[in-house]
């Protein structure tokens, strides 16, 4: 396959995956109201009820303008869109991949891929499950005096909502990448298993950054199933390549020097 059909590949599939986001979009925007609002105050109402913030976390959807609310519904129905849309574009990940593969590498990748799915949902899962500690620890710091109120800012409680999510479903994603590579020929079992102080220090530096939360037992909710998929990514790949390896044919393990004397 040239260059420019490389290209030309690669923009069909990336029309298909912008297809498919702005059609879950469309369903985000339709239960905006009834579902997905009631679902980012949720941890803004657990810090009210369980500790009594009784001012903390009330969103102001006004702070930048008239047309502020309409800004949060819209950054939310295409976040929504990615979400309900992660089978497709996954799956044109993989086929973008697949064409420079052997036959048994797209059986064993297909396989490898229905696992990459559940693996996202999982991650959206766990922070789903942190997102109210999170918000709890950093409404913490409000005075609850008669005095006092946090009017949060709706747009920037969207956006550390909407980060927190796909951060977590992405960092799940992990081994489906390390193993593709492998598969691709470009990152070996081994090299990964050598380089884990290095591949350690990394997933650190990523969660310290990306991790939308200050407190570190957001971080290490984090990090911690990074690195453990890291490792289970790192013995995948080298099962491939032991695989690999008893299928490669004899001959091209003659010494050069007899080669030469052929």
């Amino acid at each position: 396959m040239s260059l420019g059909e490389h290209f030309r590949e690669f923009r069909r599939r990336l029309l298909i995956c912008a297809i498919a986001i702005v059609i879950g979009g469309f369903w985000g925007w339709s239960i905006y109201d009834s579902t997905i609002v009631p679902w980012f105050e949720a941890p803004l109402a657990y810090v009210r009820s369980e500790h009594h913030y009784a001012n903390a976390g009330v969103l102001n959807y006004s702070a930048n303008g008239v047309s502020e609310a309409f800004g949060i519904k819209l950054k939310i129905a295409l976040w929504f869109g990615v979400l309900v849309a992660s089978p497709i574009w996954l799956w044109q990940i993989w086929a973008f991949l697949a064409p420079g593969l052997t036959r048994k590498e797209k059986r064993t990748g297909v396989l490898f891929l229905a696992v990459a799915v559940p693996l996202f949902a999982l991650g959206c899962w766990a922070a789903n499950l942190g997102l109210p500690n999170a918000v709890d620890f950093l409404l913490g710091a409000t005075p609850d005096t008669p005095g006092s109120a946090n009017l949060t800012d709706a747009q920037k409680y969207v956006s550390f909502v909407t980060k927190f999510i796909l951060v977590f479903g992405l960092a799940f994603l992990l081994p489906v990448f390390l193993v593709g590579l492998n598969m691709v020929r470009v990152l070996p079992g081994q090299v990964m298993l050598k380089g884990w102080r290095v591949a350690v220090m990394l997933i650190a530096v990523f969660c310290a950054v990306m991790c939308p939360a200050p407190d570190a037992w957001s971080m290490l909710a984090l990090m911690i199933p990074m690195i453990m998929l890291y490792f289970i990514a790192a013995g995948i790949s080298v099962l491939l390549d032991k695989r690999r390896e008893k299928e490669r044919p004899a001959w091209l393990d003659v010494p050069d020097d007899q080669t030469s004397a052929v």
